[in-house]
């Protein structure tokens, strides 16, 4: 049977800021308590008193993590590149042979950026602007999904040993999330990092990174 002590617990468990804050000690359980209420009150379908919910509450003791602002100092140097589009297909029996047409016409070209990626449903190409004549020829005959131009990149160099720490990501996507930058898509690879945004948000997110960097 469901107590409000576990109620409480898997309520801040899903919301990972209210669970990093609780873990800093920087939240008035009162306060919390009257937030949570309605919402505890719904799932164990009764009235909840605030004073149960602020004694559960005590009672979670979440993991503090490992990463420190010393993480953020480690990270690499850091690339931007703008021009960028997106184009999302439908996966057909084709489709693999002609990114292999595309490839192929392309491998003498320098200075171009081209990153795909796909799943069991779809296939994602982000690609420098000057390539869309390109994209558009060799794929003119699959389903185009969606198109989205005007990208731009933030590529960073992730310190050694970044797959051990715990948190790191977190933290990035935490600090983008509070001051409103939304991320459009996102590529990770053994050493590097690449966040693609829209044009509009660039500026304010380099400005970001360089700051979590020097913190």
């Amino acid at each position: 049977m469901k107590t409000i002590s576990t109620c409480v617990h898997d309520i801040i468990k899903h919301q990972p800021f209210l669970d990093d804050a609780l873990a800093r000690n920087i939240i008035n359980f009162s306060s919390l308590a009257v937030d949570l209420q309605p919402q505890v009150e719904k799932e164990m379908r009764k009235p909840v008193k605030q004073g149960s919910i602020i004694m559960a509450l005590r009672r979670y003791h979440p993991k503090r993590s490992k990463f420190t602002t010393k993480n953020f100092r480690e990270l690499g140097d850091m690339i931007v590149r703008s021009g960028i589009t997106e184009y999302t297909y439908l996966n057909s029996q084709n489709i693999v042979a002609r990114k292999a047409e595309l490839l192929h016409e392309i491998k003498d070209q320098t200075g171009i950026f081209l990153n795909y990626s796909s799943n069991f449903q779809e296939s994602n190409f982000l690609v420098s602007t000057s390539l869309q004549p390109l994209i558009e020829k060799f794929f003119k005959e699959e389903q185009l999904v969606s198109i989205s131009e005007e990208l731009s990149s933030i590529t960073i160099a992730l310190p050694e040993k970044n797959t051990k720490t715990v948190g790191l990501y977190f933290y990035i996507f935490k600090l983008l999330a509070y001051e409103g930058i939304p991320v459009y898509e996102i590529i990770s690879t053994s050493n590097y990092f690449t966040l693609f945004l829209e044009k509009e948000y660039l500026n304010q997110a380099f400005l970001l990174m360089n700051e979590i960097k020097s913190s």
